[in-house]
């Protein structure tokens, strides 16, 4: 019924007992060949070069970041009318121009390019760069507060501010991704 090991008392349910184990794994040991590495490394350098290579190639479609810092200031502006004029409607307007121009240029990205990138969508388009962050929240709050207090020019000054920090942050980010793509994705 069972069998006594040093270990364990083996019973004819178990599995794999202490003794059938050491058994399997003593026989899965094998030396593997060394040169097995020197191709891993290879394989490992190749892989770089081209992500590298890549990275470099990778072009934004035409008026990519001025379409999204436009949108953005749209978004900030119709935020604070909404907000600050008591029309929240606006504020779904706003949400609503940003997500399709959002979205037109992500498909265009990747039509032109053949690939997502890594971290274009999340800090480029929806701005979790922390300059984006940053910028969007300071630009927000501003254009909400002076829409308050009826200053549509201040709601219209720091809305185009917020776009284009915004539309910068996402250049910076591009450029510091060709530069070194395994730490910007």
């Amino acid at each position: 019924r069972g069998h006594q090991c040093a270990r364990t008392r083996v019973t004819s349910r178990q599995y794999l007992p202490y003794w059938k184990v050491a058994a399997i794994l003593s026989t899965m040991e094998s030396d593997q060949d060394r040169g097995e590495a020197a191709d891993a490394a290879t394989s490992l350098r190749e892989a770089e070069a081209s992500r590298a290579e890549l990275a470099a190639g990778i072009a934004t479609p035409s008026w990519f970041f001025v379409s999204m810092g436009v949108a953005i200031a749209v978004q900030i502006a119709a935020a604070a009318a909404g907000l600050g004029g008591g029309a929240p409607w606006l504020v779904v307007a706003g949400l609503a121009v940003f997500a399709a121009v959002a979205g037109v240029q992500l498909a265009r990205f990747r039509r032109r390019n053949g690939v997502w990138l890594g971290g274009l969508a999340s800090r480029v388009v929806l701005g979790t760069a922390t300059a984006a962050a940053v910028s969007y929240t300071v630009a927000l709050a501003a254009a909400i507060w002076a829409a308050f207090g009826d200053l549509w020019w201040l709601v219209a000054l720091w809305s185009a501010v917020g776009g284009a920090a915004y539309a910068r942050s996402g250049v910076r980010w591009l450029r510091d991704y060709r530069g070194d793509p395994a730490a910007h994705a």
